[in-house]
């Protein structure tokens, strides 16, 4: 039997961050992953030029049991120290919106840092091999492989969540945490588009393709980004964003001219030029196509003069806070994350053990930690990882 100080499951941003820290420790560390290639998340992330962090890390970016938990390795290993990584590797990098950071070249140039870095720190990768049953023993763990057993004195679970299963993604980590008496929290899909009824997407069909620079709310966190109107439902930045505080049952807010007075617009317009129809002012602050469906929404007939002030303030009250109720979201299909998994309370924030399995750690997206759209979840990838590499 094959005997190595760590094992990791999952060659993934946390995983395979988590094996440099430990090998370049002096410890023998095994990667296993059941994919061809290590690190598939990241090549396809950012339109495929990773957006690997956010300029502006902070704790209420982070969806959580225990919001607080993630800041101890958020602090420990923050985003410039990352920076400051793919500076001295030579990796070109830019800001984009809202302080994501993008590399200015193809995120393929991130995986083969990190598969450059595991092997000058002596890592050893296992791909295409499938981790099964693991179990304690005196010396510390035998982790059943499609290769064979292995024995390690630690193991690093960095299978990550449920979401993109065509990339393989499964629940493997859960089912091996709740092996060992770890509690979960409830898992479900995050960072996804939401769907609408047959009967609200009959109505909404016209305005699929049609995209707002807006701003949608769900409970009380609203998120100023695009919205998209699809042939499902809805998509884009802050769609994606709100979802992660959306629950089946609840409404979403939408508004369509985020920073503007549509009152105000309304009103300047009649007096300019009252003859024209309601949507034809509308139009100047929305797609032409939105315009036409907010008359109709508010049932406007003839010309802007025909209409009182407190019809126009109905429909102002309409573009900045349309309500809609999603009656579910795409899944993890198109979930960029899963919220949810190892709770939190489990695990020890400054090494990610758990604490009733010593030598046992998770880390990344199979814990109860999901960042916000924009490069958080790469980082709490590389600074769990790297916690846990500093101790295993």
């Amino acid at each position: 039997m094959e005997k190595h100080d760590v094992v990791i499951l999952g060659a993934g941003a946390a995983g395979m961050f988590c094996a440099i820290e430990a090998g370049r420790r002096g410890r023998r560390v095994l990667v296993i992953d059941h994919a061809r290639a290590a690190g598939e998340k990241i090549r396809i992330s950012g339109g495929g030029r990773c957006n690997f962090t956010n300029l502006g890390i902070a704790a209420d970016r982070f969806l959580s049991q225990n919001q607080r938990f993630a800041l101890s390795a958020l602090k420990r290993y923050t985003q410039w120290d990352f920076i400051a990584r793919l500076d001295a590797a030579g990796i070109a990098w830019h800001e984009k919106t809202l302080g994501q950071l993008f590399c200015d070249g193809p995120a393929t140039q991130i995986v083969a840092m990190l598969l450059d870095d595991m092997r000058r720190a002596g890592v050893t990768l296992w791909l295409e091999t499938a981790p099964g049953e693991v179990r304690t023993t005196p010396g510390g763990f035998v982790v059943e492989t499609s290769r064979g057993p292995v024995q390690a004195a630690s193991v690093v679970v960095a299978t990550g969540g449920k979401s993109i299963p065509k990339m393989g993604a499964t629940s493997y980590g859960y089912r091996l945490a709740e092996s060992f008496g770890l509690p979960l929290v409830e898992t479900r899909p995050g960072l996804v588009p939401l769907t609408l009824a047959a009967q609200e997407l009959e109505a909404l069909k016209p305005l699929a393709g049609v995209a707002v620079q807006g701003s949608v709310t769900a409970g009380r966190t609203r998120f100023d980004e695009a919205l998209l109107f699809t042939h499902r439902g809805l998509s884009g930045p802050a769609v994606l964003q709100a979802s992660s505080y959306w629950r089946e049952g609840q409404p979403i807010t939408l508004d369509l001219a985020r920073g503007m007075d549509a009152a105000a617009h309304l009103r300047k317009a009649r007096s300019e030029a009252g003859r024209v129809a309601p949507r034809t002012a509308l139009a100047q602050i929305l797609p032409e196509k939105l315009a036409r469906h907010v008359e109709a929404l508010a049932g406007l007939n003839g010309t802007l003069a025909d209409q009182a002030n407190a019809t126009l303030d109905r429909v102002a009250a309409l573009v900045h806070g349309w309500e809609l109720r999603p009656v579910g979201s795409e899944g993890y299909r198109t979930a960029e994350v899963t919220l949810g998994g190892v709770d939190t309370d489990a695990l020890d924030a400054r090494t990610m053990q758990a604490r009733n399995v010593p030598g046992l750690h998770f880390v990344g997206e199979v814990v109860d930690v999901t960042g916000w759209l924009g490069g958080y979840n790469f980082q709490w990838a590389w600074s769990s990882g790297w916690a846990a590499g500093q101790v295993v």
